[in-house]
């Protein structure tokens, strides 16, 4: 098969579109599908770098959202069979710990995602648990398919699960551009809330209006805490969507309303904020920390997409051969939405 593959850390000259070999059923519970897209994740430029300090074989796979057709299913498989369309959910866990044997593998401490130890995505095939294929929500593409798994899962714990966000709610989502901060826009304002988004630039502000955003703050020309509330008339929001950290941390505190919360799956301005914790406790406030999600609350993602009509937003859709470009659109920042690899017809 064909499949882009990482041969040693550093930049996109690293990525090789190359033969490698098919993966073959191992397990009885195994499925091998034939992809048809794959989906970038920030994840994946971590990884190419060697920033996680995850050790994986070389060469290597990555890739942890994909979507295509069953080709193979191992001899105890009963959910498909060969040619159903499927999505992934992309978590494996050691199956025998209490998270796992709870249906939370994503907390397994011996978790394994596609594309981070095992093999992903860029690839013409995969081999995956059974368990872990889904019907591709009705109308949706294969490129939307693959599109939307892992972002969508996480957003679903952070505001659903954890959150609990409830109509009319107002939600501050910091970043918008990114796949995480799409979805949360996209899943806030099919829950009834009101969405302020923030950006470095008006052309996202424009976009994220279009796909709904109720106000958008351009965080390089204003203080987004300061003007968040002035739009709230000095409340604050309910909810604050921050998978970027850094200097903005204490403005996201700031930013929102008594018994607020404040949700994260990542940190890419920086891990180590600092925070005034008197802010915390003085306000009432709640800190969720998750990334992924259980396969029941994927499942609950996929019944929101067939009840909802809802599509993911994509930004840009590059051939599996191209890899390396679209690695270096989503180091640019220049991306609204996901970016997603064409792999066959």
């Amino acid at each position: 098969m064909k499949a882009v593959r990482l041969h040693g850390h550093g930049g996109v000259d690293q990525l090789h579109y190359e033969e490698a070999d098919t993966p073959k059923i191992v397990s009885p519970t195994d499925v091998v599908v034939a992809l048809k897209a794959a989906a970038l994740n920030h994840i994946d430029l971590w990884n190419r770098k060697g920033l996680t300090g995850m050790q994986v074989e070389m060469p290597h796979i990555l890739g942890g959202d994909g979507a295509g057709v069953v080709a193979e299913v191992g001899a105890a498989v009963a959910n498909v069979k060969p040619g159903d369309a499927v999505c992934l959910y992309p978590a494996t866990g050691c199956g025998k710990c209490e998270f796992c044997l709870a249906d939370n593998d994503f907390m397994c401490i011996h978790l394994r995602v596609l594309g981070e130890r095992i093999n992903g995505t860029y690839a013409e095939y995969v081999r995956v648990p059974a368990q872990n294929c889904f019907p591709i929500p009705p109308g949706l593409s294969f490129e939307e398919a693959a599109a939307f798994p892992l972002v969508f899962i996480t957003v679903w714990r952070m505001l659903i699960t954890n959150a609990r966000l409830i109509p009319g709610e107002q939600v501050l989502v910091l970043g918008i551009g990114g796949g995480v901060a799409g979805a949360a826009l996209q899943v806030a304002k099919q829950m009834g809330a009101h969405v302020i988004v923030t950006s470095s630039t008006e052309e996202k502000l424009a976009l994220a209006k279009n796909w709904g955003a109720d106000h958008g703050i351009n965080y390089t020309k204003s203080d987004f805490a300061k003007e968040t509330r002035a739009l709230t008339k000095k409340r604050g929001v309910d909810i604050v969507v921050d998978c970027v950290g850094g200097e903005g941390w204490n403005k996201s505190l700031a930013a929102l309303a008594k018994g607020g919360r404040v949700v994260t799956c990542g940190a890419t301005a920086g891990a180590n904020p600092p925070t005034d914790l008197r802010r915390v406790f003085w306000n009432n406030l709640s800190i969720f920390g998750s990334t992924l999600g259980s396969r029941e609350e994927f499942r609950q993602v996929v019944n929101f997409f067939c009840n909802t009509n809802m599509r993911p937003i994509i930004d840009q859709v590059f051939p599996l051969k191209d890899a390396a470009a679209a690695h270096e659109r989503m180091e640019r920042a220049e991306q609204f939405g996901k970016i997603v690899l064409h792999i066959a017809d």
